[in-house]
Parts: structure tokens; C-alpha cells; sequence
């Protein structure tokens, strides 16, 4: 991707928006019930998340390489993770970890005042941004670093998505997540991953087991 890339943002045949209505139609049934969330998937288009070579596949509901060994997360799980953000309410500060392609970005981007999203590969990082501003999604702040150290100087944040498998739950993530705040994250090894939502309430912190899931592992360092 050259800088200065336009963008097909409509699409066509496998990624018209026809193709996009069906994708929602398959969330519904598999219980996705937020309507702007539903709305923001069906409006977002994956196709520009991938490769031209890939873009045939963008409305299917999987996963898709993006090189440097990541994924571009499947639509359920997109929609499932920002959901699950959403259930209190709507999010003014949100902190990503894994920008990756920028998709799950550009859908946070639609439902929070700020998003800050910290990415550890700076090809995908620098990709990322060049389809955010196509999309005109301006309320967001990216960075190239590791994302288990946070953002400095930042925090108090009323949602936290991490778009990789930590081994744990990091308390270097808990740590700046606001009173009421919410922590969604794929926890596990390579063999068996949860996905688990940390609630930060007045006595502490409450951990849901949501559904298994299958990420890339979340790995420190910058590249």
C-alpha cells in the first residue's frame, strides 16, 4: 500500500453491499443483538482491511491473515467484543491493544469519543492509519509500542479491548480501566483461549468467562 492510496469504499460483487447484508443477517442468528453495532458492520468496509487478493473473502464471517503471522479478527467476534464493551453504556475513552489492520479500530472509532490504540508492528501500524483517514475517522491516536506497558501518562479508561491472547489477565491493563470500567480479552495458550470480561467495580475486579476463542498470542516488544 503506497501512501496516497485511494480506496474502493463501497465495493462490489463479493463486496457490495448486498454481500454486507448477509454477513449482518449471520450475526443476528448467531446472537449478536446490538443494532449499532449491527449498523457500524454492515456501514464498515473489511474489504480495504485486507489484502486486494482477499478482498473476495471480506464478508465471510472468519478470520484473515495480514501478514507479519497476525489476523484480521472474524465479524462475530468484532461485533461479540464491542457488545460486550457497550453493555453500560456509551464509551468516551477507549484503549486498544493490537491495532493490527485497524478494523476493529475503525468500528470503535464509530461507537467512542476517543479511541488510543497501541500497535506493536509498525508495517501494520502504518497501514492501519492510511485506511482510518481514508474513512475519516479522526478520534483516533495511534502508537507504535507494547501495548502490555499501556499508554503513558494515560489511563482511566471506561473500556479496554485487547485483540490478542495474553497468557493472563495484566494488571498493567487492569490498573487503568475507570470505576465501572470494562476489560474484554481472549485469555489462554495456543491449546484453549476464553474470552473473559473484567469489570472494575467499588471492591475490586469481576471476571466473566464469555466463550472460547481462538487468538494469536499477544507478544511484548516492538518490531
Amino acid at each position: 500500500m503506497n501512501p496516497g492510496h485511494s480506496f474502493d469504499l463501497q465495493g462490489s460483487g463479493f463486496t457490495s453491499p448486498r454481500t454486507r447484508d448477509r454477513l449482518i443477517t449471520r450475526l443476528i442468528a448467531q446472537g449478536i443483538r446490538d443494532q449499532r453495532v449491527l449498523d457500524i458492520l454492515r456501514q464498515t468496509p473489511r474489504h480495504i482491511f485486507v489484502d486486494e487478493a482477499l478482498a473476495h473473502r471480506a464478508y465471510e464471517d472468519t478470520a484473515l491473515p495480514i501478514g507479519h503471522s497476525q489476523t484480521l479478527s472474524q465479524p462475530y467476534i468484532v461485533a461479540r467484543m464491542t457488545e460486550l464493551l457497550l453493555t453500560t453504556g456509551p464509551l468516551t475513552k477507549v484503549l486498544e491493544i493490537g491495532t493490527g489492520s485497524g478494523y476493529q479500530t475503525a468500528v470503535l472509532a464509530q461507537v467512542a469519543g476517543i479511541v488510543h490504540s497501541i500497535e506493536r508492528i509498525k508495517a501494520l501500524q502504518d497501514k492501519a492509519r492510511e485506511r482510518l483517514s481514508a474513512l475519516g475517522l479522526h478520534n483516533v491516536r495511534l502508537r507504535h509500542a507494547d501495548g502490555l506497558q499501556g499508554w503513558p501518562g494515560e489511563g482511566g479508561y471506561d473500556a479496554i479491548i485487547g485483540t490478542a491472547a495474553a497468557l493472563g489477565v495484566p494488571s498493567s491493563l487492569t490498573d487503568l480501566l475507570a470505576p465501572g470500567g470494562r476489560l474484554v480479552l481472549p485469555v489462554g495458550g495456543p491449546q484453549s483461549q476464553q474470552l473473559v470480561l473484567v469489570t472494575r467495580l467499588a471492591d475490586g475486579l469481576q471476571q466473566q468467562v464469555v466463550e472460547p476463542v481462538n487468538f494469536v498470542p499477544m507478544l511484548g516488544g516492538v518490531v
